[in-house]
């Protein structure tokens, strides 16, 4: 069963089958993850007996399939730095170039046609800019830093905290993108490049969701 007097953060932890249901409704389970369902429906002007029956039917659709393969809770420091490593950075390290001009192209394009795919461009182009820095810091400085057999707890602290606002921005220029792109919906003329940027960009968004959520949600909680 949900318990509803969770946090959205620790309902995901419990059950990251639900995650992909949360994003559709633009409901923040990583840097606004404290939040109870109810109180982030609220927010979003949202039916919380709706979505939480959407989050049941995600948890029994999961029960009547595969377990999930990686427990993050389960899982020590080391081995869950190095998940976020190749399962996030490395997808980010690929992915990001590749938007990078698709959308710029989409933009040139198409933005007479359609404005917001300029404002839509813009924050692609500052969260291309702002993420390779950030994982940059996170593997040079912070993770030795929370594997490390003498933890310096100084250091540790001014890097999550770096992390942490790095998060939040970072969620911004993702609320810019959902917003600019009308939830990814495409018109009738959107050409393959259009489609392809907002099934790329919805897969980006997923991906970040995900990679941004362990580490505020498991990783920090470790060392805060």
């Amino acid at each position: 069963m949900l318990d509803l007097e969770l946090s959205i953060a620790r309902l995901v932890l419990d059950h990251s089958e639900i995650a992909p249901v949360l994003q559709r409704h633009r409901l923040d389970f990583c840097c606004r993850g404290h939040q109870t369902l109810e109180a982030a429906c609220a927010d979003r002007g949202l039916d919380p007996a709706t979505v939480a029956a959407e989050l049941v039917r995600a948890i029994a659709a999961r029960a009547a399939g595969e377990a999930p393969t990686f427990d993050a809770r389960a899982a020590s420091t080391p081995r869950l730095v190095a998940h976020i490593v190749a399962r996030h950075h490395e997808y980010l390290r690929e992915a990001l170039p590749f938007l990078q001009g698709l959308s710029a192209k989409v933009a040139r394009v198409h933005g007479d046609h359609d404005p917001r795919l300029r404002t839509l461009d813009d924050a692609v182009q500052s969260l291309c800019q702002a993420l390779p820095p950030h994982l940059a810091q996170e593997e040079e400085v912070l993770f030795p830093a929370l594997t490390s057999p003498r933890p310096d707890a100084a250091v540790i602290g001014d890097e999550l905290r770096t992390m942490f606002a790095d998060h939040l921005a970072v969620g911004e220029l993702i609320h810019t993108i959902r917003a600019s792109s009308d939830d990814f919906s495409l018109p009738e003329w959107a050409c393959n490049s259009y489609r392809t940027l907002f099934a790329e960009l919805l897969a980006l968004e997923t991906d970040i969701l995900t990679h941004v959520h362990l580490e505020n949600h498991v990783l920090m909680p470790r060392f805060t």
